[in-house]
């Protein structure tokens, strides 16, 4: 695999197709330029999805997050953009991308795209009291 930044999502065979799992990610480095003024711009992107027969290769998204670093881009294009490729790349069950942008102009932006698979239903969360909570965490 390249080390050198790179648009292509590879992925690998999710190991537990039969359940819904979520795995969660942060990626606090991401940057490109703004389309304007050729500025850097930053952003903290945070990826949860729900896989289904495809996960996304850690490193490959590492390099492929990197290729947008000399890119000029609007905050919303850039995140919806990523958000198609992560889609397009592994088909999953679920799968929610939120980017964080850091100021400019005094300004913070919030960007957040969500993808639902045709005909998956959530499962619905466990709610347990608050004393088993810390039960369960004390051991």
């Amino acid at each position: 695999m390249s080390t050198r930044p790179s648009k292509t999502l590879e992925t690998f065979p999710n190991p537990n197709p039969q359940r819904d799992y979520v795995i969660h990610m942060q990626i606090p480095e991401f940057t490109c330029m703004c389309p304007l003024t050729g500025q850097p711009d930053f952003a903290h992107f945070t990826l949860d999805y729900i896989p289904e027969e495809r996960c996304v290769e850690l490193k490959s998204l590492k390099m492929y997050m990197w290729a947008y670093r000399d890119e000029g881009a609007f905050h919303e294009a850039v995140t919806n953009q990523i958000f198609d490729d992560l889609v397009g790349a592994t088909a999953p069950r679920y799968l929610r991308l939120t980017a964080r942008w850091y100021v400019r102009g005094g300004i913070f932006t919030n960007v957040t795209v969500e993808h639902r698979a045709a005909g998956w239903t959530p499962p619905v969360p466990v709610s347990l009291p608050e004393f088993a909570q810390e039960s369960a965490l004390r051991g």
